[in-house]
C-alpha cells in the first residue's frame, strides 16, 4: 500500500495536463467536467488512504526512495492523524470546487481550461506538504501553491478591478515567499548540526544534537515563515485583498486548505524538532494570536463587504488555532488541530455563499445586498445563517470544540510556559469569542432579515450539491467531535513526546 500516498499526489499533478492538451476548440467546455472527474479521482484515493490509515496508530502507508542523496534530500511521505483529516478537507473542498464550475462559473471564470489545470496543480502542492516526511520535500511542496494561486487570483480575479487583483496576487506573492526564505533558512540551520532532513528522526530526537542557541534561530525563522501562511497577526496583511479580489473557488481554497499549511507546519515541524526552541517563543506567539482573535473580531465589524469580512473572520479563527499550538500542550494542539478542520468547512462554506451572492448581485457589499434573504432566497439564507452560527462558535456546530479546547489548553499550559501569560491569552480569546458572536449576528440580521426591496434568485441544483456536504459535515464535527479526536490525539501524544 506504500504506493497510495504517491498516487494521491500524482492524481491531481497528471490531471491538470489533460484540459491543456485537450483539442482548443473544446477545451473550455469540457475542462470543468474533467476538473470534477481527476478531482473526483483524487478524492476516491483520498478515501482509500483513510481506509488505510483511519485510528492506526503512528505514521502509516510511509513510502521512501532517494532523490538527490548527494544533499541528503529524499523523497519521503507518511499519513498520521495530524495530516490525514486535512488531506481528505483539501480533496473534498477541490472536488467541490470544480463541481461548482459545472453551473458556468459566472463572470469571474472565464479560460475554464487554465483555471482546472491551475487548480489541479494547487491541489497536489497542498497535498504534497501534507504527506511530505522530508523538510526539503515540504518546502518544495510548500512553494507549488504560489505560482497557481498567483494566477488564479490575478487572471480570475475581481473582473471589476484588474489592477487590483494583480496587485493582491502580487503581494500574496512576494510576502509568502519571503516567508518561504525564512523557513528554508531554519532548516538548513536544523541540517547542518543534525545531518538529516528526515522528519521522522528529528522529531525523534526532539531536539538532540542542536545547541540550545540554533533551536531558537531555528524556531524563530521556521515560525515565521509558517506564520505569514497561517496568516498570523501582524504577518495577514496580504490576507484581506487576496480573499477580496479572488474568484470563488480561489477563496474557498485559499481559505479552506493553504491557510492550514502554515498552522500544519507549527504541529508537524515546530513543535518536534525545535521543541526548546519553540518553548521559548511560544509566550510570544500565543500573545500575538490573542490579539489576531481580537483583531480580526474589530475589523470585521467595521466590514461593509461580505467577502472581505469572511477573510477578516479567518485571521480570528487562525488565532485559536495558534493559540492552541503555543500551549504545548494535547489538549491546546488537538483543539488546534479540530478548529483547523472546522474552519475549512465552515469559511469555504461561508466563500461559497459569497460567491453566490456576488453572483446574483454583482457585489460583495452589504448594502448592495440589501435584506429579506429568507424572503427572496430562503434556501440560500438558511446556509447563510446556519454558517454564520458555526463559524461564531454556536454548541452543536464544529466551529465550537477547537476554539473551546484552545482556551482549556491556554489555561493549563506546558510545564514551563508562563501560566499567568497564558490565562492572559485566554481571557482576550473569550472576549474575542464574543465579538465573533457579535458581528456575524449582525450580519445574519442586516442580509436575512427584514422586508425584501427585490426579488430574489433561489439557489440552484448544482449550488446545494456543493454546500450540502459541508453543512452536514459541520453539523456532524458538532455533535460528534470525538471521531475527530480519536484520530488526531494519538499522533499528537506521539509528537509532543507523550505530553501530560
Amino acid at each position: 500500500m506504500s504506493w497510495l500516498l504517491p498516487a494521491l499526489v500524482a492524481v491531481p499533478a497528471l490531471g491538470a495536463l489533460v484540459p491543456l492538451v485537450w483539442p482548443r476548440a473544446e477545451a473550455d467546455r469540457v475542462a470543468p467536467a474533467v476538473g470534477v472527474a481527476v478531482s473526483g479521482a483524487a478524492f476516491v484515493v483520498s478515501l482509500v488512504v483513510a481506509a488505510a490509515a483511519w485510528g492506526r496508530d503512528g505514521m502509516r502507508l510511509e513510502s521512501e526512495a532517494a532523490w538527490i542523496p548527494s544533499l541528503d534530500v529524499f523523497w519521503r511521505v507518511g499519513v498520521d492523524g495530524v495530516s490525514l483529516p486535512l488531506v481528505l478537507l483539501t480533496t473534498l473542498l477541490t472536488l467541490l470546487c470544480m463541481v461548482s464550475l459545472l453551473r458556468g462559473g459566472g463572470p469571474e471564470c472565464g479560460g475554464e481550461r487554465n483555471l482546472v489545470a491551475t487548480l489541479l496543480l494547487l491541489e497536489t502542492g497542498v497535498l504534497g506538504t501534507f504527506v511530505a516526511l522530508d523538510l526539503v520535500l515540504f518546502f518544495l511542496f510548500f512553494e507549488v501553491v504560489l505560482i497557481p494561486m498567483w494566477f488564479v487570483i490575478a487572471v480570475w480575479g475581481d473582473r471589476h478591478d484588474a489592477a487590483g487583483r494583480r496587485r493582491a496576487a502580487t503581494v500574496f506573492l512576494l510576502l509568502t515567499v519571503i516567508g518561504s526564505a525564512l523557513m528554508l533558512v531554519g532548516f538548513l540551520l536544523v541540517h547542518a548540526e543534525t545531518g538529516t532532513f528526515d522528519l521522522l528522526v528529528l522529531a525523534e530526537r526532539g531536539g538532540l544534537g542542536m545547541s540550545a542557541q540554533t533551536q531558537l534561530f531555528a524556531a524563530l525563522a521556521i515560525g515565521l515563515g509558517l506564520a505569514v501562511k497561517a496568516p498570523m497577526w501582524p504577518l495577514h496583511i496580504w490576507l484581506p485583498d487576496a480573499h477580496a479580489k479572488a474568484p470563488t473557488v480561489g477563496s474557498v481554497l485559499l481559505a479552506g486548505v493553504l491557510l492550514k499549511m502554515g498552522t500544519y507546519g507549527f504541529v508537524r515541524v515546530w513543535l518536534p524538532v525545535v521543541p526548546d526552541g519553540a518553548r521559548q517563543l511560544a509566550p510570544y506567539l500565543a500573545c500575538l494570536a490573542a490579539v489576531g482573535i481580537v483583531y480580526g473580531s474589530l475589523a470585521c465589524l467595521a466590514q461593509s463587504d461580505f467577502k472581505r469580512l469572511v477573510a477578516y473572520s479567518s485571521v480570528g479563527h487562525m488565532g485559536f488555532v495558534l493559540l492552541g499550538i503555543a500551549s504545548m500542550t494535547p489538549v491546546g494542539v488537538n483543539g488546534a488541530l479540530v478548529a483547523n478542520i472546522a474552519h475549512g468547512l465552515i469559511t469555504g462554506l461561508l466563500f461559497f455563499l459569497a460567491g453566490a451572492l456576488k453572483d446574483r448581485y454583482d457585489s460583495a457589499e452589504l448594502t448592495v445586498i440589501g435584506r429579506g434573504l429568507y424572503a427572496r432566497s430562503p434556501r440560500l439564507a438558511v446556509f447563510l445563517a446556519v454558517a454564520a452560527f458555526a463559524s461564531l462558535g454556536l454548541p452543536g456546530l464544529a466551529g465550537f470544540w477547537g476554539e473551546m479546547l484552545a482556551l482549556l489548553g491556554a489555561f493549563d499550559p506546558a510545564e514551563g510556559l508562563p501560566r499567568v501569560t497564558f490565562l492572559v491569552c485566554m481571557v482576550v480569546g473569550g472576549v474575542g469569542a464574543v465579538l465573533t458572536a457579535a458581528y456575524f449576528v449582525h450580519v445574519v440580521r442586516r442580509i436575512c432579515q427584514g422586508e425584501p426591496a427585490s426579488p430574489g434568485t433561489e439557489a440552484t441544483s448544482v449550488e446545494l450539491a456543493v454546500w450540502a456536504p459541508l453543512l452536514v459535515l459541520t453539523v456532524l464535527l458538532g455533535v460528534v467531535p470525538g471521531v475527530l479526536l480519536a484520530v488526531t490525539d494519538p499522533a499528537v501524544q506521539t509528537l509532543l513526546g507523550g505530553g501530560r
